[in-house]
């Protein structure tokens, strides 16, 4: 009894031993030259030593410019804010990641001019997309570009309950996964897409997106699961 309870503690421990994490990039070490801002006029982004925030107008997109590749773990805490400001909008927590330019593939910022935070200039990248509390804060989608404008939307990743809404001036924890074939996407530590790409993308930028908001990004890391 006790060889067979030492074997199911070794394979416990090997279990976890598989899925330690290694920093790759946190915000406190991170600075405004790691970011590029893709943004419409009359908005801004502020970098400060803790905090990112955001204001929008007519559609922001924020790139870590540093690409990431392999088994991926990003985590955020973000609160949208309300409180009688002009773009004080509650919607659109969104985010890109494992994001290609299919026809810029040695520089992905080439076109970062070009696109300027307008959202139908992002519809032809390689990328994986979440828009959380969109549509004025009415639904929450996920979809996965194929880098010729399509974007399609299953029923099933599709969704209109409130419980997927944003609530004004609270932290929410983002957790997004890229781990292979896996890919996740949870709020305050409850999944709420888990996909199974036949084709993942495994490699590309992580990016912030969102329209007439304003929002504050703290805890900023980026793991590679090992």
């Amino acid at each position: 009894m006790k060889l067979h309870n030492f074997f199911i503690c070794l394979c416990i421990g090997l279990c976890a031993a598989c899925t330690t994490e290694t920093p790759l990039f946190e915000q406190e070490h991170l600075s405004a030259s790691d970011w590029v801002v893709e943004q419409q006029p009359g908005g801004k982004v502020n970098f400060s030593e803790a905090v990112i925030e955001i204001t929008d107008a007519k559609g922001c997109t924020l790139w870590l410019k540093h690409k990431l590749s392999g088994a991926i773990k990003i985590e955020y805490d973000v609160t949208v804010i309300d409180e009688g400001g002009p773009h004080d909008r509650v919607s659109d927590l969104n985010c890109f990641w494992m994001a290609n330019d299919p026809k810029n593939q040695n520089d992905f910022f080439e076109k970062s001019q070009l696109r300027a935070g307008k959202f139908p200039n992002y519809h032809e990248l390689l990328q994986y997309y979440v828009g959380y509390g969109g549509h004025d804060n009415t639904k929450t989608r996920f979809r996965r570009y194929d880098g010729n404008f399509e974007r399609p939307l299953l029923p099933e990743h599709d969704l209109n309950d409130p419980k997927y809404s944003i609530t004004a001036n609270t932290n929410i924890h983002i957790t997004l996964i890229a781990n292979n074939n896996s890919i996740i996407y949870k709020r305050d530590g409850e999944k709420v897409f888990e996909i199974y790409d036949e084709e993942p993308y495994t490699s590309g930028y992580f990016g912030f997106r969102t329209v007439n908001n304003h929002m504050k990004i703290k805890n900023f890391k980026v793991s590679k699961i090992n």
